[in-house]
């Protein structure tokens, strides 16, 4: 998945997400939904076969993107947790 910077605030983030699959954004989303300092997470779908879908989150404390690194690191380290267990 690649993401791409559409808009940046000092509160709030757009990014576009690039051949995105509902299986890895979703997790991102619930991490940012229980994250405290996230004020408000949407995932903008527009029409599946003309539009990307767009990532909004906006912060009531913090910077956008430090959520966003936050919820990633959190997910990545459950995966890594879980693919040791598999071992």
């Amino acid at each position: 998945m690649e993401l791409q910077l559409l808009d940046k605030d000092k509160d709030s983030i757009r990014i576009q997400l690039l051949d995105a699959d509902m299986t890895l954004v979703q997790p991102i989303i619930n991490e940012l939904i229980k994250d405290e300092g996230v004020d408000e997470v949407r995932h903008i779908t527009g029409h599946p076969e003309l539009d990307l879908p767009v990532l909004s989150i906006k912060v009531n404390n913090g910077k956008p993107q430090t959520a966003l690194k936050r919820a990633a690191k959190t997910l990545s380290n459950e995966y890594k947790e879980a693919l040791e267990n598999l071992k």
